[in-house]
């Protein structure tokens, strides 16, 4: 009946929101979501920057410049200072999440059928992404130390791409899903490989400062600075959703001045501007110090939750599921034993009211079908053991099947 573009005639949706429709089960445990714990947010501190944002009725309430306010630039570029990585305010894209910053970075930069590259298992968002904007999309390996790097330099070197890759995108430290940490060499090593073959890094880091763990590794666009020439060759996402609260819907890009230029352009076709109300709460929010103050309640609780998750799979599931334990983040990758496919598991899991996501939402190519992912942020502590023992029921009944 209608005529709709090619990449949209028969589009699909995210497979992890297709799970959501489970949430409203009476007595569900949820390890599916990326979802920050709800009874973690600083109400105190929000509702404090909120009346104080109310007090600036033309600055919330009016149309705001594109590119962000003022306000909350310079105060997004102190944090990422703070993070070690220096920027001033015009190098910085506030955006309505830091997705938008992703969908902006596509629109003004690929075309149907130009290369990227994407480490795999990929947050599922960025492949349909991707895949709207009818890319060809060359996946790369990771392992626990995040991105192969040798795999993606014997890629590069092989001649087999179609044509030389436009940009690469990875999640360096904690990964989604596998909560994997790319290594410091990997890093240095990632970042000349960009300045040779002349491909941009799309460096996303929603996660970065929830580490539990050992020690802090420098940010792709941080390490730029040792390696002469790569920080035009780094895009750097980021986002208030994972530490403060993913309602206020604000992301940010840093990228070089001509990258950036456009996006604003592209932005200005989209929503205008990003919510300039949202936009002076999270200002004076960060303004004011409460963000340094209750994210390390945030990542204690975090830790806590990881470890209680880690140690009751090992206890309950030791034979039967195979796990990576983060230094940080939100997510635990695991692996099914004796060749089970996870969403078959899935649906029995469904049964005893407990739900995860199954690894091929995280796939372009070459599934792993016995892969998942759980999320431990969300739920509390003793949802976490009573999920796994479901988890464990479950697999009693599956495997018996």
């Amino acid at each position: 009946m209608y005529t709709f573009t090619p990449a949209f005639e028969a589009p699909t949706g995210s497979p992890i929101r297709e799970l959501f429709k489970y949430l409203g089960q009476p007595g569900m445990i949820s390890f599916a979501g990326g979802y920050p714990a709800s009874d973690l947010f600083d109400r105190d501190g929000l509702d404090a920057a909120a009346a104080r944002a109310s007090q600036q009725t033309t600055l919330c309430l009016q149309y705001g410049p594109t590119d962000g306010l003022p306000v909350l630039k310079e105060e997004l570029a102190k944090l990422m200072t703070r993070r070690g990585t220096p920027c001033t305010a015009p190098e910085l894209l506030v955006t309505t999440g830091s997705q938008q910053g992703f969908d902006l970075l596509l629109r003004v930069l690929v075309g149907a059928g130009d290369v990227v590259l994407v480490e795999q298992p990929a947050y599922p968002a960025t492949l349909q992404a991707l895949k709207l904007q009818q890319a060809d999309v060359v996946t790369v390996p990771v392992d626990q130390d995040g991105l192969d790097v040798n795999a993606l330099a014997a890629l590069l070197e092989a001649g087999t791409l179609k044509r030389p890759p436009k940009l690469l995108y990875t999640v360096p430290t904690f990964a989604n899903p596998t909560g994997a940490t790319l290594s410091y060499a990997r890093r240095i090593a990632l970042l000349e490989l960009a300045t040779r073959h002349r491909f941009l890094i799309v460096e996303d880091d929603p996660y970065g400062d929830l580490r539990f763990a050992g020690a802090a590794l420098p940010s792709l666009l941080a390490l730029s600075a040792e390696v002469p020439g790569s920080r035009d060759w780094v895009v750097h996402f980021s986002s208030l959703s994972k530490i403060v609260a993913p309602g206020l819907r604000v992301g940010w890009t840093v990228a070089h001045a001509e990258i950036l230029r456009r996006c604003i352009v592209a932005k200005q076709t989209v929503d205008l501007c990003s919510s300039p109300w949202t936009q002076v709460i999270a200002a004076e929010y960060l303004a004011s110090g409460a963000l340094e103050v209750h994210l390390p309640k945030i990542v204690a609780a975090y830790a806590v939750k990881c470890t209680t998750l880690c140690d009751a799979l090992d206890t309950h599931l030791k034979d039967d599921i195979a796990v990576h334990r983060p230094a940080g983040g939100m997510f635990v990758w695991g692996r099914l034993a004796g060749g089970y496919d996870a969403s078959a598991y899935l649906k029995t899991c469904i049964g005893q009211n407990v739900m995860f996501v199954p690894g091929v939402a995280f796939y372009k190519d070459n599934v792993d079908l016995a892969s998942l992912r759980l999320s431990f942020a969300a739920p509390g502590v003793s949802d976490i053991e009573a999920g796994v023992l479901r988890m464990k029921q479950a697999l009693e009944r599956f495997a018996a099947v």
